[in-house]
């Protein structure tokens, strides 16, 4: 077992997923570790994601917890054995570790939800709007991180311009479009942008308008990444330093809820279309 200085969160929610496990078959820490060979110490940092596991020892923690979904089992063991070095990684120390995290989360997802109220979705963002948005920061970046900011932004949308191109789902307020968080231009370019990403046949937009009674969801801005099984699903929120990974499996049946919440009060794709061809004509 490999011990690492900084596990990726995709490696911790793997560590996390096997202490849920345990305390599912009501088992404490030292009890586990005798039935795997080992001591408390390093069951530990197996469950924080500090070491990592072969396929044999995440069988038999699955095994001696007495777990009978296979499915999960399967997509556990190859979270264990994936030795994947994505593009993302020519960015480790050069930016903020959640940077390179999302877009390890991203590259093995099997589906995206997002609903954005103030911004544009990161996904669906073109270079000028995302320069803007970063360089909005305080403290802001200098310029030579500012572009890697967004040069990073752009290459994650390969998840879903690449031929492997994952389902993509984006509920969008109206003031979202509506906010110019550039110049005139660039707004103009940000909405044909998101048209024209609209037309793929795995891409979906719809349409939050201002003229809409009863909408109280303002506050549920999300994104959703879809795991090989729906255990692994994980939501990613904004918090004070940095984003959350959320893996809670109360709290994501909440963000599915959540979800088809807006996306029910939401305009139908061809109407949302329509409706940001509108917006692009007014700027």
């Amino acid at each position: 077992m490999t011990r690492r200085r900084e596990p990726t969160a995709r490696q911790v929610r793997l560590g996390a997923e096997l202490r849920k496990l345990r305390e599912a078959a009501g088992l404490k820490g030292r009890e586990a570790a005798a039935a795997l060979g080992t001591d408390s110490a390093r069951l530990s940092q197996i469950e924080s994601g500090i070491v990592g596991m072969s396929e044999n020892t995440v069988r038999r923690l699955a095994a001696n917890y007495a777990c009978t979904d296979q499915k999960l089992v399967e997509a556990l063991v190859a979270m264990a054995t994936d030795r994947t070095r994505g593009w993302w990684e020519e960015y480790r120390g050069l930016l903020p570790t959640p940077f390179l995290d999302i877009a390890e989360v991203e590259h093995h997802a099997t589906h995206r939800h997002d609903v954005e109220f103030l911004h544009v979705p990161g996904l669906l963002q073109t270079e000028d709007y995302a320069r803007a948005v970063f360089s909005y920061r305080v403290p802001e970046p200098p310029d030579a991180e500012l572009e890697l900011r967004v040069r990073h932004r752009m290459q994650r949308r390969a998840v879903i311009e690449s031929p492997t191109a994952i389902p993509y789902e984006a509920v969008i307020h109206e003031a979202a479009l509506r906010i110019r968080v550039g110049d005139r231009a660039a707004a103009r370019a940000q909405l044909a942008s998101v048209l024209e990403l609209s037309e793929m046949d795995h891409v979906t937009v719809r349409v939050i308008p201002f003229d809409l009674d009863g909408f109280a969801g303002a506050t549920n801005a999300m994104m959703y990444v879809g795991g090989t099984v729906t255990k692994l699903d994980t939501a990613v929120r904004d918090a004070p330093h940095g984003v959350a990974f959320i893996d809670s499996e109360a709290q994501l049946g909440a963000f599915r809820t959540l979800f088809r919440k807006v996306e029910a009060v939401s305009l139908e794709p061809t109407r949302s279309r329509d409706f940001i061809h509108k917006l692009a004509k007014e700027l």
